[in-house]
């Protein structure tokens, strides 16, 4: 590791990597309350989920494999230079592994809960398996050259390509539903906070070693806070500005939904109305 030039902006850089972990990391759960006291998964896209989990685990991948891997990191140090500082911090393993670990419970219940007609899509699927077939590919081409680095670093372009689509389904859904019942607010401002300071993170870096490489050295870290920033602003949109009244409706709604059926069903109400009829 290279030594920091300031203790301040390395005091400051660490606090900022740990609010981004902690936003990011707790981003999941408000999804999950609210999940669990609907008993339902309604209005959160199933799509969302599986491209997030595919998302973690390459991102898990990468971060684990630069943190804790000499070999990979001295190839780092060959491509980018002894100067530079390895751009993996531990909250980003940290955030991985617990994000990972988020998604999971979510997927647990969209199995338990009511989920209404939504369902993986057959693109999303494609997708996912795709991904994991050409990072296989890649395994055996990197294998007989040792190229470690350049491994990692495909799965670093999987989980930025995953951030950049896994957002889609979550507002188109909400623009067919005009509504974003369902779908939490709070895991979107938590996670826009967590951008923010995932950035604030590297920016500190890059000032005290006097070098921007720690940006485009780590091209995925800088893509994901961007993407990220940059969906959670239209879902924020949809929430607050476009859909803030269709929330009261679309429950109502659901409610009648609910109801009705019970109500035609009824055994005693088909055995009255033929009593009613004139004789």
């Amino acid at each position: 590791m290279v030594p920091w030039n300031s203790f301040a902006l390395e005091v400051i850089y660490h606090v900022f990597g740990w609010l981004a972990f902690f936003f990011w990391g707790v981003s999941g759960y408000p999804q999950v309350i609210l999940n669990f006291r609907r008993k339902s998964v309604v209005g959160l896209s199933l799509d969302f989920e599986i491209l997030s989990l595919t998302k973690h685990f390459s991102y898990l991948i990468y971060n684990a494999s630069l943190y804790f891997s000499p070999v990979v990191q001295k190839q780092y140090f060959d491509k980018y230079g002894y100067k530079q500082m390895i751009p993996v911090a531990a909250n980003d393993v940290a955030f991985a592994t617990h994000g990972i670990l988020v998604h999971l419970i979510i997927l647990s219940q969209i199995v338990m809960f009511e989920r209404g007609n939504q369902k993986f899509s057959y693109f999303a699927i494609a997708i996912v398996v795709g991904a994991w077939f050409g990072a296989a590919v890649c395994f055996f081409i990197a294998l007989p050259s040792q190229s470690w680095l350049w491994l990692i670093s495909i799965f670093n372009i999987i989980q930025v390509i995953m951030t950049f689509i896994k957002y889609f389904p979550q507002t188109f859904l909400n623009f067919m539903r005009k509504s974003t019942h369902g779908f939490s607010i709070g895991t979107v401002l938590l996670t826009f906070s967590g951008g923010v300071f995932n950035y604030s993170q590297m920016a500190v870096q890059s000032i005290d070693q006097g070098s921007w490489v720690n940006f485009y050295g780590n091209i995925g870290k800088v893509l994901i806070s961007l993407v990220t920033v940059v969906y959670t602003c239209i879902l924020m949109f949809q929430h607050y500005v476009l859909y803030p009244e269709n929330k009261k409706e679309l429950v109502s709604k659901n409610s009648e939904e609910t109801i009705q059926p019970l109500i035609c069903a009824s055994p005693t109400d088909q055995q009255i109305k033929p009593s009613l009829k004139p004789m």
